[in-house]
């Protein structure tokens, strides 16, 4: 059988067998990774690459970094998954110590990311239907337009992006969407039928738009006037990308619940959460909602040891200082190949300008200079490090993309 270890395969053949055998879903780029450590990629022909991407925000805390790896080869010799027929002792210390770090009353894992935000739309809808008195098969959920949420069926119902709907119907019903940052817009959405509203902080799919400042402490006043729950998704923004816990932090605003993923599993397995308040996270009862592998032990070991590095402040200070130096970089492109640079902390989105190249191609040009990045759109550039990186390395990539946008 061929592996990556076989010095015969080039990366055209595996390339080749990629395209063969699985789905067409995705368009990556033709580079064919076989190791990583911190910030850095290697190819099966030993080249290596920064990565400016990190996993779309799965990778945080950098590619295998040692306390993570460390806490799943202790996991991995004691006990993998029991299901949750039955308790295991890594399951109630995950639930508190992520509760504790976020600051929140209850836990429910799950897997994905998708997996997260199903969860709380069943666990805003039953909460309607029970506690606020909506009736049963009624309620809503009010969402943005350009939003990212996952794949699943429900999820892309209320999507606005035809690429991720075309096909895929019937859709469910029970969404209304509005634009995003208008908050007039939002206001007038909500009836007596609105269970909650749900709301990326920042937009990272759409090219990492951040809402004007108040958008979201208006939502926040919207929902609490019509006793509706305000929604998170942090599943990309959150666990230190943005240089605070949550990136609706920055506005000083808390949510009733929250989606967490990607990063909670430290880059090594899917971990995902809703995290919130106990009165609404309780409306569940046996049977109701599950997951053979949400929360077993090998995902509660290393969600631990990701909260351990949370808790030290560590990343955030890290996002943050060494995010103000990538965006006076960026600022610097601006009106020099580059239209516009939106973020917060190590992670933004650039346009490209329309004269330049495509993101695809802007895309194909860094990795030739040894910079991995990848476009969402036709021109813009998504950009989002591991945590780890440092300035040099910053710098680098950052040169590489001058080169790119300024031909």
């Amino acid at each position: 059988m061929t592996t990556f270890a076989d010095s015969t395969t080039t990366a055209e053949d595996l390339i080749a067998l990629d395209e063969r055998w699985s789905t067409h879903n995705y368009h990556p780029l033709p580079v064919v990774i076989a190791e990583a450590e911190g910030a850095w990629v290697t190819d099966v022909a030993g080249r290596r690459y920064l990565d400016f991407l990190a996993g779309y925000s799965a990778l945080n805390f950098g590619h295998r970094h040692p306390a993570l790896v460390d806490a799943a080869v202790a996991q991995l010799g004691r006990v993998t998954l029991t299901s949750r027929a039955f308790h295991h002792d890594q399951l109630g210390h995950f639930c508190r110590e992520l509760a504790e770090l976020t600051g929140t009353e209850m836990v429910l894992p799950m897997n994905s990311g998708a997996e997260a935000v199903e969860s709380v739309i069943k666990v805003a809808r039953k909460w309607a239907h029970r506690v606020k008195g909506v009736p049963d098969g009624t309620a809503e959920i009010v969402v943005a337009g350009s939003n990212f949420h996952g794949r699943t069926t429900t999820i892309v119902s209320f999507s606005t992006d035809q690429t991720a709907r075309a096909d895929f119907g019937p859709f469910t019903p029970g969404f209304r969407i509005v634009e995003y940052g208008d908050a007039a817009a939002l206001a007038a959405a909500i009836t007596e039928r609105t269970a909650a509203v749900l709301l990326e902080p920042i937009q990272g799919e759409a090219g990492v738009l951040v809402p004007a400042d108040g958008y979201l402490a208006e939502a926040r006043r919207l929902c609490d006037e019509a006793g509706v729950l305000l929604i998170a998704d942090e599943i990309q923004s959150g666990l230190a990308r943005t240089g605070t816990l949550f990136a609706l932090d920055h506005e000083r605003v808390r949510a009733d619940l929250y989606t967490l993923g990607k990063a909670l599993g430290g880059g090594i397995l899917p971990v995902s959460a809703v995290v919130g308040r106990a009165d609404v996270l309780g409306v569940l009862r046996p049977g109701e909602h599950g997951s053979t592998f949400g929360g077993n032990p090998l995902a509660c070991a290393v969600g631990r040891a990701v909260i351990r590095l949370l808790e030290t402040g560590e990343f955030q200070q890290r996002s943050s200082s060494l995010g103000a130096h990538l965006h006076a970089r960026l600022a610097e492109l601006v009106g020099r190949g580059v239209t516009a640079v939106r973020g917060r902390g190590l992670w933004a989105g650039v346009d490209i300008a329309p004269e330049g190249p495509t993101g695809r191609a802007a895309s194909l040009a860094l990795a030739e200079r040894g910079v991995l990045c990848k476009e969402t759109h036709d021109h813009t550039l998504r950009i989002a490090p591991p945590l780890v990186i440092t300035q040099d390395e910053l710098d680098r990539g950052v040169d590489a993309l001058t080169e790119v946008v300024r031909g």
